[in-house]
């Protein structure tokens, strides 16, 4: 028993460190992936309208979105923006490249997610609420007195996405647009499950 109690610790720690170098690994792999060029291609045609600045943009809230899901290690989210959901589906089309990508950031194929918009201004459901403070975490944003928005919840009103999801800091135009204040209020939101925690970096391209 003397000797059967500490290699249980022991295995235990040799157990937590391979998973954390596997979490580690697959965070890099995200971090330091390069999207094909085919997908570039395919938003220029998709959205002839925008920059190749605008395209890198896009890119790198996919790229937030990859991160974000990780960190919410197989707990619902939503996709916040409209424009990243499809250059998400852009990049699923291209098979092999996005089965490739999976096992890389997750280790599985990783399904599709589509954007869903808040019930309504002022009332977020839960996939939306842990979208929004694991993105607030990547960015090290305060999730409940937030000075700006995250990427993903602030590109379709920046690139003026058609029919885009639009959130807004003062929630006195909720009229307009979502009200991102009242997603990670400190009371009256529900649901807060307490356990996201930090996202760690994950770099825009």
């Amino acid at each position: 028993m003397d000797v059967i109690i500490p290699a249980l610790f022991g295995l235990a720690f040799v157990t937590a460190t391979v998973l954390e170098i596997r979490k580690m690994r697959r965070r890099a792999f995200v971090v330091g992936y390069s999207f094909p060029v085919s997908l570039d291609r395919r938003l220029q045609r998709e959205f002839p309208g925008y920059e190749a600045a605008d395209r890198r943009e896009i890119l790198a809230g996919l790229r937030d979105w990859f991160c974000i899901a990780q960190d919410a290690r197989g707990r619902s989210l939503s996709m916040p923006s409209k424009i990243v959901d499809a250059a998400w589906h852009e990049f699923i089309l291209d098979t092999r490249a996005y089965r490739e990508f999976c096992q890389g950031a997750f280790g599985r194929y990783y399904d599709h997610v589509p954007a869903e918009a808040m019930r309504s201004p002022m009332q977020a459901q839960e996939g939306i609420r842990r979208s929004w403070r694991l993105a607030c975490a990547l960015e090290k944003i305060d999730r409940e007195k937030p000075v700006k928005l995250p990427r993903l919840f602030a590109l379709d009103a920046r690139l003026a996405v058609p029919s885009g999801f639009v959130y807004a800091l003062d929630c006195a135009r909720v009229a307009q647009s979502y009200c991102a204040s009242s997603i990670g209020c400190s009371s009256g939101c529900g649901g807060s499950d307490g356990g996201d925690g930090d996202g760690g970096g994950c770099g825009g391209d």
